[in-house]
């Protein structure tokens, strides 16, 4: 019985050619198959440097059921690649289902790394590097988008998003409001591509900016924003004790709801019910 292949995880250029490292194209010349998530984009990739191996489609429509057809050939003692459109598979890509399911059946899976746009992004971007958060693409939907940027509007490390360009202007547009237009951000659009974007402003500045200019809602998008940072003094109000405040103020007096969020949120009264008063002047 023949030991196992190796399924190699690939990474692929995300615009420039001449990122993809000289390991990868051996790895892919000598594998047996490339399980590809656009066979018709791959190819081309291939032809480019002359690689002749068969690919076959895994895609987020087929990955389970050409998953297991793929690890009885691993099995089997052939060695396949696994690559995506662009940069590192998995990343926001397929083949998730692929690589645990080899895993899990014994076989050896190797990475081979290379370009990544949320890394690339993040290493130009002059945002804190050290720590950061990849929550990979918002929700289509105005409302589902909302509440996952609610859930991180406190997140202290820098937060790392990708974008359709068709909505990267609402997303923005929620960004500034939701995290104020004074915090930084940086769009890199069309990274390592002829028209490569990296733009740092604040979300307010940044979003007019985009706004302003049709050819900055083209291509693909990384958005990154500087994690929270707690407001200085005794005084300082987070955000979820505003939001549970406003929760509060919507259905009971003013006093009553001051009263109430000092209980859950642990700030003191005195401060939220002078934070409701400022809130019901500008509501008059």
């Amino acid at each position: 019985m023949n030991a196992p292949g190796t399924l190699y995880v690939v990474a692929t250029p995300i615009g420039n050619l001449e990122d993809i490292s000289a390991r990868a194209l051996r790895v892919l010349r000598e594998v047996k198959l490339i399980a590809a998530e656009d066979t018709r984009h791959s190819a081309r990739l291939l032809q480019h440097f002359g690689i002749n191996t068969p690919l076959t489609a895994c895609h987020e429509h087929n990955e389970r059921e050409e998953g297991s057809r793929l690890v009885q050939r691993l099995l089997g003692g052939d060695d396949l690649a696994l690559v995506s459109d662009a940069g590192t598979p998995l990343i926001s890509d397929p083949g998730y289902h692929l690589v645990r399911n080899a895993r899990a059946a014994g076989v050896r899976v190797v990475p081979v790394p290379g370009a990544c746009a949320l890394i690339a992004a993040l290493s130009a971007s002059g945002l804190p590097s050290d720590r950061f958060v990849f929550e990979g693409f918002l929700p289509a939907r105005s409302t589902a988008r909302r509440q996952r940027l609610q859930a991180v509007v406190e997140e202290p490390r820098t937060l790392i998003f990708y974008e359709a360009p068709h909505r990267l202007l609402e997303c923005l547009a929620d960004l500034r409001e939701l995290f104020g237009v004074e915090r930084p951000a940086v769009l890199g659009r069309e990274l390592t591509k002829t028209f490569e974007t990296i733009k740092g402003a604040p979300l307010g500045e940044l979003h007019d900016w985009v706004a302003a200019d049709s050819n900055q809602q083209r291509g693909e998008c990384v958005l990154l924003v500087e994690g929270w940072q707690a407001p200085e003094g005794e005084d300082a109000l987070s955000a979820e004790a505003l939001r549970v405040l406003d929760l509060l103020l919507a259905e009971l007096p003013l006093k009553r709801a001051a009263a109430l969020a000092a209980k859950i949120t642990g700030v003191r009264k005195n401060l939220l019910y002078q934070q409701a008063l400022e809130r019901q002047k500008a509501a008059d």
